[in-house]
Parts: structure tokens; sequence; C-alpha cells
């Protein structure tokens, strides 16, 4: 057993229960939305999300891991605001989300910039991790970096390695956000462990956007889990495939490596309507569609237990 911090509290692991590892409460652009966003309203946005989270609990899903770091608009208050009326655990992160450059704060200054110094961003993580979040008393859990279809950039490299060295000083395991497509995982797998990360301490977010099992196994086999955490983002891979994917990793015997999530969002800024990515593109998919389908093609119980319990809890133990 082992404490994981949530934004309610710290729970033990034993108490995280059925868990989708890459879920959002929030996404948004946060100088877009003060200045632009002429149709948000914090209360209506919060009373939503907690009747989403709420209703995912009643679904029978205990926890979400949620990836938002900075790039992405993580407001701790404000998922603090969601946690204290919902009974799910929200377990937070810490990281930078980039394709491609260091955001201005971080262009400068850091290793081998016009401002040569120690990486900020690994202090920044550890701080997160081992303090709290900006004065909340929140502490992330988990680490997330992205390597995309641009590839292993300079700014990517240089926030995978601070994220890789934040999780060697703290123990505190990694999700990286991946571009199946360019089989982007084994690069990212590859950089982490280099830098010394525990392959079993990495999960390759976005693994379920592929049907190509020879890239997939060979991530599994190296180690980590794999993210089929994309259900009902059709737009990537559609429902049979996705489902079809897990159904034969599983007869092939890597239940242990396979872990469940929609990368959904109770709200996010990123698309004039979410449901372009697919209709069933929110957090009750795998509770009400794909669990069953699971289940009609021979996945049995104790495999979706492994998928949904077991492996996020030994993820973090």
């Amino acid at each position: 057993m082992s404490t994981i911090p949530t934004a309610a509290g710290d729970i033990d692991s034993a108490r995280l229960g059925k868990t989708l590892v890459h879920e959002h409460v929030f996404v948004l652009g946060e100088e877009y939305r003060i200045n632009y966003d002429r149709e948000w309203d914090e209360a209506e946005k919060v009373d939503q999300a907690v009747a989403d989270l709420n209703g995912l609990k009643a679904l029978g899903i205990d926890s979400i891991m949620d990836p938002t770091v900075l790039g992405l608009g993580r407001c701790i208050p404000r998922i603090q605001n969601v946690a204290r009326r919902t009974d799910l655990n929200i377990i937070v992160a810490t990281g930078l989300y980039t394709w491609n450059d260091m955001p201005q704060q971080f262009a400068y200054r850091g290793p081998g910039e016009t401002f040569d110094r120690p990486e900020p961003l690994t202090e920044l993580f550890v701080r997160d991790i081992t303090e709290g979040i900006a004065g909340t008393g929140v502490r992330a859990a988990f680490l997330k970096c992205a390597i995309d279809e641009p590839g292993l950039t300079h700014g990517v490299e240089r926030t995978m390695r601070a994220v890789a060295r934040a999780g060697v000083e703290t123990g505190a395991p990694v999700t990286v956000h991946t571009h199946a497509a360019s089989r982007s995982g084994l690069v990212a797998q590859r950089l982490l462990t280099e830098e010394g990360v525990d392959p079993a301490k990495i999960i390759v977010g976005h693994s379920g956007d592929s049907t190509d099992l020879e890239y997939l196994t060979e991530l599994a086999d190296n180690g980590s889990l794999l993210g089929m955490d994309r259900f009902g983002a059709d737009v990537f891979l559609p429902f049979g495939p996705r489902v079809a994917t897990v159904v034969e990793l599983v007869r092939r015997g890597y239940a242990e490596s396979l872990v469940l999530s929609h990368d959904a969002s109770c709200y996010i800024d990123f698309f004039d309507d979410p449901k372009d990515m697919g209709a069933n593109w929110n957090h009750r998919h795998i509770s009400e569609d794909v669990l069953p389908a699971l289940r009609a093609a021979g996945v049995g119980e104790d495999e979706i237990d492994t998928m949904l319990v077991e492996n996020p809890r030994r993820h973090f133990e």
C-alpha cells in the first residue's frame, strides 16, 4: 500500500478502486478565457463538472487521474471546488504540455539556453509533488509530458528530461502523451528510461489510437503500461478497432499492461463542439459501452478488474 495525494486529501492506494487513468476536468487557455471567452460562467462550469463526475461515480468509477498541467489550464482552486462536492477521487499532475517549443517563461533560461542554468522545470515539478501546488496544499501525484507528430523537438526533449528527473527524485510515476501513428511512444520510453525512470512507472498515453500490435507489444514488453485511453475520440480511431485491439492484447496475455480511459473533459475550449471528436466522447463511454463490448468479446471480469483496478494501483505502489 502507499499514500496517494488527491485534490481532496491523501488516500491509501487501496481506495483507488476502479480508475480511469487519463481524464480531464477542465482543459482551457486561461489567458484566452480571461480575455475572450464571453460564455464562461465559473459557477455553471463547476456545477456541470460536479454533476458529470458524480454521474461517473454512480456508474462505479472511483478515481480519475487528471493530467491537466501547465499548458492545459491547470487551476487547482477550481478543481478543489469540484472535489469538495464529489466522492470521486481526482488525482492531479504536474508537468508541462508542449508539442514543440518551451513557453517563453522558460525559453531563455535553462541548460544550454541564453541564461545557462540548471533546469528550472525540474525544481517546479518537484515542489508541486513534495510541497503542493500554488499554495493550495494539494500535491501532484504524477507527472505529465508530451511528444506528438513533430517528434523530439528541443522543447519536448527539455520537458521530458525535466519530468524524468523529477520522477526519479520523487518516485512519482509519469504519463506521456504520444502520437501512436509515428510510434513516438518508443522515443519517449527510451528517453525516460535513459534518465533513470523505471519503465513500470510510465503510462504511454494514447497507445489506444493504434492497431499496430507489433508496436504495442514492444512497448508492453519493455515494461510500461499502455494507455488505451481515448475511447470515444473516434476521429483518431473508431470504437470497433479500439475494442478489438484491447481484446486481442488481452487474448495474448497483456491484460497486466493495459489501462483504460477516454481523455475526455467536463469542459474543453479546443473545439467548437467536443462531439466533433466523437459522439460518445465523454466520461461515461467506457462504463456504458466499452465494458459491455469487451465482455461480449470474451474479456473476463478478472481481466477488466486488472485493467481498471490492479494496474493503476500498481502504477502508484
